[in-house]
């Protein structure tokens, strides 16, 4: 079942204007030495750490397309540069509006005068998800994370597999446009 929510969660990134997308890195690497990837083998014990099936498949094919259109190649892991995960995450958020409305005012009449107007408010509390998904690249050498990618956005359905496509394929365009940072002045 988590993993079913997970899914939402990546489901959720989408191209509309509510996608947030930022990047942080080391600032004393030169990234224009990293010219080979792999993937970060996936860890068994957690299994919410990465998605299962189509969901998967999608992100890594974004991933790896987004990399290739950088001059970076997958190669197998002993040879590789940078070692490349994803990791997602829904957080449960709350919005609560309160509006007021006054009926029949007339500025001759007040609280002091006996008569006023009608004063109505209401409150409307709205739970919502809002999915994350991070890409993080690691230097193979050293072990150390050199860069992350995030996007967020609210948890939204999608109903055919080519919206699911578009969709994963818009966000990892989104945190992927950052790389690699440009260089400080």
């Amino acid at each position: 079942m988590k993993n079913l929510f997970i899914v939402a969660a990546v489901l959720a990134l989408s191209a509309c204007s509510t996608l947030k997308s930022t990047s942080d890195f080391d600032p004393s690497v030169s990234f224009e030495q990293y010219k080979t990837y792999s993937w970060v083998d996936k860890k068994n014990e957690d299994a919410g750490y990465h998605l299962d099936g189509q969901m998967d498949q999608r992100v890594r094919a974004a991933v790896e397309t987004q990399l290739s259109q950088k001059g970076i190649s997958k190669t197998d892991k002993q040879n590789a540069d940078l070692l490349v995960n994803y990791i997602t995450k829904v957080d449960k958020k709350i919005n609560v509006d309160t509006f007021n409305s006054n009926f029949g005012y007339n500025p001759y009449y007040g609280p002091r005068w006996g008569l006023g107007s009608s004063f109505h408010s209401e409150t409307t509390v709205r739970e919502y998800d809002v999915g994350t998904l991070m890409v993080d690249l690691v230097d193979n050498k050293t072990g150390k994370l050199i860069w992350r990618g995030t996007v967020a956005d609210t948890v939204r359905e999608q109903s055919t597999p080519q919206e699911r496509i578009n969709t994963i394929n818009q966000a990892i365009g989104a945190v992927m446009m950052n790389y690699p940072p440009k260089p400080a002045k």
